[in-house]
């Protein structure tokens, strides 16, 4: 359980108490039941983290409505977008193990998270974390009702596969940015789980450069 549950929950129930002492007691179901909303909503269950070298597991719980080439600053890139709804789980995980190289938080629109242009245009955290041979960049991306974005983690920062990295509130999206190269294991319309679906497998950058060796020592097929 996020801590953030137990926040609104008290407040709640305290506003339960109040509203059934100050009025009719049925009015304190109200209150109540937002609570256990609230409980229920800021779950943080156990996953088992794959262990498969190279794979690149989903930063959050959602369904897949995208996987396209797009060109981020100026380099060709996988991405990989994934919309969280009100019933899903919103703790966030890192795709990689790796080091935390960046963090931009970019402020913006709050538009509906299954249009396309919010990966551009919406208020959103943005992280590249370096590992495994390979950079992979996640963003998480506000919708219509969120309006908070954590992420604890800081610069420098070492990560683990599927570590726990933070959470946007209530209905949002998540992309995650990697090597066109990379090979996809999901596709749209699939529904993943925070730290135990496999979006991709990257290849090492030592294995790339093995195999372009390889290729050209064996000249054009």
């Amino acid at each position: 359980m996020v801590r953030d549950g137990y926040y609104y929950a008290l407040v709640l129930i305290a506003a339960a108490f109040v509203v059934g002492w100050l009025a009719r007691p049925a009015w304190a179901a109200i209150p109540v039941l937002l609570a256990l909303f609230f409980l229920w909503f800021f779950r943080d269950p156990e996953r088992v983290i794959p262990d498969a070298p190279g794979a690149v597991v989903s930063p959050g719980d959602g369904k897949i409505t995208e996987v396209s080439l797009v060109t981020e600053r100026g380099e060709e890139r996988a991405r990989i977008s994934i919309f969280l709804n009100v019933f899903d789980v919103h703790v966030n995980r890192s795709p990689i193990a790796g080091v935390v190289r960046d963090i931009r938080y970019q402020r913006g629109k709050f538009l509906n998270a299954m249009n396309c242009a919010s990966a551009e245009q919406n208020e959103q955290n943005i992280v590249r974390v370096e590992g495994e041979g390979q950079s992979v960049v996640f963003k998480q991306i506000a919708g219509l009702l969120a309006r908070r974005i954590v992420f604890v983690p800081k610069i420098g920062d070492r990560l683990e596969r599927g570590q726990r990295v933070g959470l946007i509130k209530f209905g949002s999206r998540v992309d995650v940015l990697f090597d066109p190269g990379a090979s996809v294991a999901v596709k749209v319309g699939d529904r993943v789980r925070g730290g135990a679906s496999v979006l991709a497998y990257l290849q090492a950058k030592g294995e790339l450069a093995n195999a372009a060796g390889y290729s050209a020592a064996r000249g054009p097929q």
